[in-house]
């Protein structure tokens, strides 16, 4: 199995209900290693030299994270200055250049319905759009974009819904089709009752 990166951008990961299930169900996946980015660096004070070395010994990269108020969380964007900024516009050749071809794969969960996120919908668009600016990321990192895995009305769900997507999710991961670029992402809908 390909050695994967799961970066994982939570406020408070351990307050995390969804977010944590889906990084238990993929735990004791092999050459799987999630990492939670705001524990590490609470002041958002990223150690860009450990960073780089992480990414660069994977063989694909997961960001997972919630998504609020139509983007991901702010230790993301600090995240993204410190190392993308440092690999791709200060140290290209030896950093960047050995990043890109890398698979990207995203894992979102949201509060809110499937429904809710299409025109007609109380957020506009689909989440995929809401996503293009780190599909836009990923082009000019040289990385490929895979589809994302998203977890609907993640807040609402129960145990045993967040059971199922985590086990979704471990299957998604170990898939070989996961590697390739796909255009329809992975829906999770937790129809809670």
């Amino acid at each position: 199995m390909a050695k994967t990166l799961v970066l994982i951008f939570h406020p408070d990961f351990n307050q995390s209900r969804a977010n944590k299930a889906l990084a238990n169900a993929i735990a004791d996946l092999p050459g799987v290693e999630t990492f939670d980015v705001q524990g590490a660096y609470p002041d958002n004070n990223i150690d860009t030299d450990r960073e780089v070395e992480r990414l660069l010994a994977a063989d694909r990269i997961v960001f997972q994270f919630p998504i609020q108020w139509y983007a991901a969380p702010p230790i993301f964007q600090a995240w993204q200055n410190a190392v993308l900024t440092r690999m791709f516009y200060i140290n290209y050749e030896n950093e960047g250049r050995l990043l890109e071809g890398k698979p990207l794969l995203l894992v979102v969960t949201a509060g809110n319905t499937a429904s809710a996120y299409r025109p007609a919908g109380a957020n506009m668009m689909p989440l995929e759009e809401i996503l293009n600016p780190l599909r836009v990321t990923a082009n000019r990192c040289g990385l490929q974009w895979n589809k994302p895995f998203f977890v609907y009305e993640a807040m609402k769900a129960r145990d045993e819904q967040l059971q199922s997507a985590g086990v979704r999710y471990r299957n998604w991961l170990d898939e070989t089709d996961a590697l390739r670029s796909h255009e329809q992402p992975l829906l999770i809908s937790m129809a809670v009752s």
